[in-house]
């Protein structure tokens, strides 16, 4: 499939160019999105033509709030114990920065808020994720060789994984909450154990930079990455090395993330240019080949087949149809 300038389906207009976006993953609260911009993480509530055809215009996407920040937004994970539906309401989430800084947002959507930064990182924090059964821990790695576990409850550090080269991705299973998954820039995709903090098994993707990785909803066996060019894809009962692999990107690739929906399809960002691809691993096929002038992050919707990415002054949202 040759690249084209692919329009995306759906544009959230934002008023500068966008750092970051995440859709929360969990069913009570998948309709959130968090967008990071220069100074501040705006929440939008967003439902579409896809789960509701009375939506004519295809997207309804409602700003709820807003997180004040002071430096360039890296990374950010949701709580699961984000909930619009309880009394009081919650909304919660972790964002890293470029200033080295990790903090916890939360808010009840009146007059409750807290910020609070939690300390012990020595260098930039590249991924965080929560524990996604009861969000009362949370992951950060970085490049301080570090993967740290903390309260989210207390702030407080819990413990400590050292690294053998920068963390780049951190990811929990729900069907496996005692395993940690991290990544590694040097090609190494490493899991620890909870219980007694000593590492299970590694992966290796054969090559470097890895720059990002992610753990399949559907499926804990399989793994998946983007290492130079290529992304990768493992199964760990069969071997630490990639049971798939497949040139993505000619400059490098910076991004890789499973749809959270439907088990065969993968997303990719990297360069030239802020290219975009979306692959079915089950058909072999090329959903989306596109590129735009910027690319950051990437998300997907939990219940829909809808991947997010950020770009100048936009959120852009792309409907993968076939399936």
């Amino acid at each position: 499939m040759k690249e084209d300038e692919q329009n995306s389906t759906y544009t959230i207009p934002c008023s500068s160019t966008v750092q970051c976006v995440e859709f929360c993953p969990f069913e009570w609260s998948c309709q959130l999105l968090a967008v990071a911009k220069s100074s501040e993480i705006s929440v939008f509530s967003c439902r579409f033509q896809e789960e509701d055809a009375s939506i004519s215009s295809g997207i309804e996407c409602t700003h709820l709030h807003d997180f004040t920040t002071t430096a360039g937004t890296l990374a950010m994970a949701w709580n699961p114990q984000t909930s619009l539906q309880v009394l009081p309401k919650v909304m919660s989430l972790a964002a890293a920065f470029d200033d080295q800084t990790l903090i916890l947002y939360s808010t009840n959507m009146g007059s409750a808020n807290s910020v609070t930064v939690l300390s012990g990182h020595q260098g930039f924090v590249n991924a965080l994720t929560f524990d996604p059964n009861e969000g009362s821990l949370l992951a950060s790695t970085g490049d301080d060789l570090t993967c740290r576990v903390w309260s989210s409850e207390k702030a407080l550090q819990e413990s400590c994984f050292q690294l053998s080269a920068p963390g780049v991705a951190v990811c929990w299973h729900a069907d496996e909450p005692a395993k940690l998954m991290v990544a590694q820039k040097d090609g190494v995709i490493r899991f620890f154990s909870l219980h007694n903090q000593q590492p299970i098994m590694s992966l290796s993707c054969g090559q470097s930079p890895l720059m990002a990785a992610d753990w399949s909803r559907h499926n804990n066996l399989l793994v998946g990455a983007m290492a130079g060019a290529e992304w990768v894809v493992f199964n760990i009962s069969l071997s630490s090395l990639p049971i798939e692999r497949r040139q993505a990107h000619s400059e490098g690739g910076r991004a890789f993330r499973w749809s959270r929906c439907h088990e065969s399809l993968l997303a990719t960002c990297g360069r030239p240019g802020g290219q975009l691809k979306v692959f079915n691993t089950r058909h072999q096929q090329m959903h989306i080949n596109t590129s735009m002038k910027v690319s950051y992050g990437l998300t997907w919707h939990l219940m829909l087949p809808i991947v997010a990415v950020g770009g100048d002054k936009a959120v852009h949202l792309w409907s993968i149809e076939s399936i």
